[in-house]
């Protein structure tokens, strides 16, 4: 974080510094321009009458006094004046000829100085260049201490501004993501503020304004790019304020079923029902249905079981409901009901709704219990459970005679004598019936988490973390 911080200090100072030195090198440009392109004036005046020589004498000093002319010469005949020489560049010629015109008693002027062409080994140009640079850096020097002085006070603000916001924030109890990112807006605003106030002294305002505008419309192309990773951290932000879940809940996700391990700027990692780690991306989170198991730890479960039409629905029922007051794992409030669901063909269909409480049971395992007993129950009542109705279309004439050893109608079939161990309230296999959270959280606790990151997660019930 902080090679982040260095980085961005040291970005600021280049967006401070290349400012500076094209403003000093203006100034620069604009005081070499007074010095050397000096305005011609717009009348020279010689005497009250000047005639030719004087002219001629007058011109003649001006033009040796600026060096910028070799053996200048000038004529005059009759107020027209007549130069030759050569300069080495056309604003000198022209220079000569505007100062001839607006000289007292100049009627006309030709302008016969040769302008010479460079020579290709000359020097001048490249020292006089790093002349000007160097003089630009030197120029730019304050500035630049200025600017270091203004950035680094507002720096030290920033960090006490944002010291103070969180401590102000974490006395409102609010999420911790959102103390960090509210205390550094605020630190980034004042540094702003910062840096506005140098560019401002240094009568840079529209370079000023012109960067943050260019900022703010990088930061729109940077969010355009990075959609997803900008989605995932809004997302972040909003989960660990709505809190829907917390650490260590038993939750369901866009049908992945786990509990919650972490949540970080990027995921939410689950440690599902079979002891692996799922990473859900936060967006995806947040637009996605999220059942929540811990958070009301009664849940119901549901299930069919088809009679036969000769079969009391009564009796069913009384029977079902017998087996639900006995039953420890069943709650009582709210209650169980059994529910004649649907006429079916060949079955009267009976919805069973049982409620248990999961941070004590295994409802998987409770069901099993449940199922096994009202099995048990209904063929020692005889109450009859067919399977769906099977048809045959048989052609006319033709005589249908049993093997031998198969039951006729008229005969009596052997009375189905129920096993007693399906009458028990607990199996082997079905344990005590206790609920396996707590395993599975002990192997979230001692896995390797495979989502770095700080947790944003606040802890659950029991004050621990995952």
């Amino acid at each position: 974080m902080r090679i982040k911080y260095h980085c961005l200090f040291i970005i600021l100072l280049l967006l401070i510094t290349i400012p500076l030195s094209v403003y000093a090198q203006d100034q620069s440009q604009t005081e070499t321009t007074e010095q050397e392109d000096t305005a011609v004036p717009e009348r020279v005046d010689v005497a009250p009458a000047a005639d030719d020589s004087q002219i001629r004498d007058r011109l003649t000093g001006i033009l040796t006094a600026t060096g910028w002319f070799e053996n200048p010469q000038v004529e005059v005949n009759d107020g027209v004046v007549f130069f030759s020489g050569s300069t080495k560049t056309d604003d000198h010629k022209k220079w000569a000829g505007d100062l001839a015109r607006n000289t007292q008693d100049v009627t006309a002027v030709v302008n016969r100085i040769e302008v010479l062409d460079p020579d290709i080994w000359d020097y001048q140009p490249a020292y006089t260049g790093l002349q000007e640079l160097w003089r630009n850096i030197m120029s730019a020097i304050p500035f630049l201490i200025f600017g270091i002085v203004v950035l680094v006070i507002f720096w030290g603000i920033s960090a006490l501004v944002a010291k103070g916001a969180r401590a102000y924030l974490t006395n409102r109890d609010m999420n911790e993501l959102l103390q960090d990112i509210s205390a550094k807006g605020i630190a980034i605003f004042v540094f702003l503020l910062g840096i506005y106030i140098v560019f401002h002294v240094a009568d840079l305002t529209n370079v000023a304004l012109t960067i943050l505008g260019g900022t703010g419309l990088l930061g729109i192309v940077l969010g355009i790019a990075f959609r997803d990773i900008t989605e995932n951290f809004l997302a972040s932000i909003f989960l660990s304020v709505q809190n829907p879940f917390h650490a260590g809940d038993h939750v369901d996700i866009n049908g992945n079923t786990g509990f919650v391990q972490r949540l970080t700027i990027r995921a939410t990692l689950l440690m599902t029902l079979d002891g692996n780690h799922l990473q859900i991306p936060n967006s995806l989170v947040y637009k996605s249905s999220i059942l929540n198991y811990t958070s009301n730890p009664k849940q119901r479960f549901s299930f069919v079981i088809g009679i036969g039409y000769d079969a009391s629905v009564t009796s069913a029922q009384d029977l079902a409901t017998k087996i639900f007051e006995e039953h420890p794992a069943v709650l009582t409030e709210p209650e169980p009901l059994v529910l004649v669901d649907k006429l079916a063909s060949s079955t009267i269909n009976l919805m069973f709704y049982v409620w248990v409480d999961g941070s004590k049971h295994n409802v998987l395992k409770v069901k099993s219990s449940v199922l096994r007993q009202i099995k048990t129950a209904y063929m020692a009542a005889g109450i009859s459970m067919p399977d769906d109705a099977r048809e045959r279309v048989y052609l006319d004439g033709v005589t249908l005679h049993p093997k031998k050893g198969t039951a006729t109608s008229d005969q009596k079939k052997p009375e189905s004598t129920p096993i007693a161990e399906d009458s028990q309230l607990i199996t082997k296999a079905e344990g005590q019936l206790e609920s396996n959270d707590e395993e599975i959280l002990e192997q979230a606790r001692t896995a390797r988490s495979p989502e770095e990151g700080e947790d944003l997660l606040k802890p659950n019930k029991s004050g621990e973390t995952m």
